[in-house]
């Protein structure tokens, strides 16, 4: 079995080294970087203000609260499991980076997919809501480059 650190790390922390890695992009020179870096944040914002608002409008209790056994996470959960609002912004990132460079994309992906795994190995999502969730952030990830982000900023 895995051990409950690094559970724990993957399914709290994870996602925050995946924004500090676009970061970099940005800072990173090039103007495709900076593009990429933006449309990612974006899409990952907006992704996981999504997946709240379902979770408002829709509550589902998470395993931990059916199971009674424990949650492998540092932080409080308030609301509800459904979609996983951490898959929706991990993959959102994860399929804008894949669109505009496969290596790196490649490498958020697999990382948007251990955030996934760590969500149901920490008892608070289901498989299913990995899923949805990460449909959700690809979705967006699309709704996104189809916008296209400096077209908003043109006169």
């Amino acid at each position: 079995m895995i051990e409950k650190g690094i559970i724990e790390f993957f399914a709290s922390f994870f996602l925050w080294i995946m924004f500090a890695g676009v970061f970099i992009f940005w800072i990173y020179d090039g103007k495709i970087k900076k593009e990429e870096a933006l449309h990612a944040l974006f899409a990952g914002v907006l992704a996981w203000i999504i997946a709240w608002i379902i979770k408002s409008i829709f509550p589902v209790e998470r395993p931990f609260q059916l199971d009674g056994k424990e949650a492998f996470v540092l932080f409080p959960l308030t609301n509800g499991a459904f979609p996983s609002g951490h898959a929706a912004t991990a993959f959102a990132m994860a399929w804008t980076i894949f669109r505009h460079d496969r290596k790196m994309g490649a490498i958020y992906l697999l990382s948007a997919f251990a955030v996934g795994i760590s969500r149901v190995l920490a008892n608070v999502h289901y498989p299913i809501d990995i899923i949805a969730g990460g449909l959700l952030g690809i979705g967006i990830s699309h709704l996104v480059q189809k916008i296209h982000l400096r077209k908003l900023f043109r006169k």
